[in-house]
C-alpha cells in the first residue's frame, strides 16, 4: 500500500489551538480520518502521513482552516464531503498597509457586523486573518459568499451585496421548494 506525506506551516500561536486540550482535536482528526500528524510546535511544521490520499487533503485543509482562525468546531465541517474551504490572499488585492486595513474593514464591518450579515445570508463561515479571508461553508454556499466578499473588495456598497444575497437567497428556496413538489 502506498503512504502519501504532506507538509504546512501553520503560525506558532494557531498550534495550541489544532492540538486542543490534552490533544482532542490532534486525536480526533487523527482517528476520523487514520492520517497520522506530526506537529514541530516550535516552527509551526505540521508533518501528515496516510495511505488515503482524499483524507489526506481533507486534514490539510482542515488544519489550513485553524491556522487561518477557525474554531475548530468550524473546521472539522469540512470532513462533511459537501464542504470546502476558500482562500482569499489579500496580497491580490492591496497593495498598501492602509489598503490591507481599509479591505478588512470593509468585509468586517463595524462591529463584525458585516460578516455577520454575510454569513447568515449565505450560511457560510468567514474568517479574516492576517493577510487571508477565508470560508467555509457548502461548496456552492462558498461560491456565492466569496463573490460578495470580492465584490466588497472592489468597493461595492454593503446594501448592494447583501439584496444580491437576498435575492440568491430567494431564488435557492424557489429551487428547494420546486424540487420537492
Amino acid at each position: 500500500m502506498e503512504e502519501y506525506s504532506y507538509e504546512l506551516k501553520i503560525p506558532a500561536s494557531r498550534i495550541a489551538v489544532l492540538i486542543g486540550k490534552e490533544g482532542s482535536i490532534k486525536k480526533k482528526l487523527e482517528t476520523e480520518t487514520g492520517v497520522k500528524i506530526t506537529i514541530d510546535s516550535k516552527e509551526g511544521d505540521i508533518f501528515l502521513y496516510g495511505d488515503d490520499a482524499l483524507n489526506l487533503y481533507t486534514v490539510r485543509e482542515i488544519i489550513t482552516a485553524i491556522g487561518r482562525g477557525f474554531n475548530p468546531e468550524i473546521a472539522l465541517q469540512l470532513l462533511k464531503p459537501d464542504y470546502s474551504l476558500e482562500q482569499l490572499n489579500l496580497n491580490d488585492y492591496a497593495k498598501t498597509k492602509n489598503h490591507f486595513i481599509r479591505i478588512k474593514g470593509r468585509v468586517i464591518g463595524s462591529n463584525g457586523k458585516a460578516r455577520q450579515v454575510i454569513e447568515e445570508l449565505t450560511d457560510c463561515k468567514i474568517s479574516v486573518f492576517g493577510k487571508t479571508i477565508c470560508i467555509i461553508g457548502r461548496v456552492e454556499s462558498v461560491d456565492v459568499c466569496r463573490r460578495a466578499v470580492e465584490k466588497l473588495i472592489a468597493g461595492s456598497q454593503h446594501s448592494t451585496i447583501y439584496k444580491m444575497l437576498e435575492r440568491h437567497r430567494r431564488n435557492l428556496k424557489k429551487q428547494q421548494l420546486l424540487g420537492e413538489a
